[in-house]
């Protein structure tokens, strides 16, 4: 694990409560440089301690080291070529849910994929098709719109959108996506402000997808329409695809102001790191 020995590391362990600052900001120091490895051995020590304060340096070490394994991870995500969409969103999930393995979320994926997959026809015209998806995944496993917790941190976490099958115009759409790019199907997300889309873009069809809305079909002269409602300058960027980047980045603006509403800005400031990370 270390190159410590485990008792060097409980004495470690044991001056996290050490009266004097110095000591303390040195051990935290030593002991966030043994990395990630370290953390079930802390977790036992947490369970094991009697004294709230090491608790809770523990639980802010353990924490600390999580944070900085995410980032790790984001920024060697960033440096991948195709930038996968699953192991985006699943880097995302893990600030909440630490644990969750990348399989477990790629397994449900692809039981989601395998129902509309069975019922799916690749000689039908693409309306047709999109209409095919739409059924499997809004009337048979019955995802749908979070609309009474719209703000929850919940719904950029793609895990709790699979157990709850609610979520926000993001995760349907990034849900939506996976799915339709498995089947081979030249669909892709699209950032338009306060809304997510999806648009099919072949050379014989371009339509939208609204998969906040059970995946109603419209068409540019209706993102026109919006954007004019909204008394918002068209640009092509909202009618065109964007990056899986540009995905990832809009569901940690998402999670950001999710905790700014709940009012908890440490993790107002974590998301804005990850945020900066991935724009750098």
């Amino acid at each position: 694990m270390s190159d410590l020995t485990s008792s060097e590391l409980n004495a470690l362990v044991s001056l996290l409560d050490d009266s004097d600052f110095e000591v303390r900001t040195h051990v935290r120091d030593r002991i966030l440089s043994l990395g990630t490895e370290i953390i079930p051995f802390l977790e036992k020590k947490w369970e094991n301690s009697f004294n709230p304060e090491i608790q809770k340096e523990i639980e802010e070490l353990v924490h600390d080291l999580q944070l900085s394994q995410l980032k790790q991870r984001l920024e060697d995500w960033k440096n991948t070529e195709d930038r996968d969409l699953l192991a985006g969103l699943w880097i995302i999930n893990t600030y909440q849910y630490p644990d969750i393995e990348f399989e477990k979320l790629n397994a449900d994926m692809h039981q989601i994929y395998f129902e509309v997959w069975t019922a799916f026809k690749n000689d039908l015209p693409p309306y047709d098709q999109v209409r095919i998806i739409n059924n499997v995944l809004f009337n048979t496993l019955r995802f749908s719109a979070n609309t009474k917790n719209f703000h929850s941190p919940a719904n950029s976490m793609l895990s709790s959108v699979l157990d709850s099958k609610r979520g926000n115009p993001l995760t349907l759409c990034s849900i939506y996506l996976l799915v339709a790019r498995k089947l081979g199907l030249p669909i892709y997300g699209v950032n338009l402000p306060n809304l997510f889309v999806l648009t099919y873009k072949s050379e014989d069809y371009n339509f939208y997808i609204n998969a906040f809305n059970k995946g109603l079909i419209f068409g540019r002269k209706d993102v026109s329409n919006y954007l004019e409602h909204l008394k918002i300058e068209p640009r092509d960027e909202y009618f065109e695809p964007c990056s899986h980047l540009a995905i990832i980045l809009r569901m940690l603006r998402n999670l950001g102001q999710a905790f700014e509403k709940l009012g908890e800005q440490d993790k107002v400031e974590e998301v804005r790191d990850l945020i900066a990370l991935l724009e750098s």
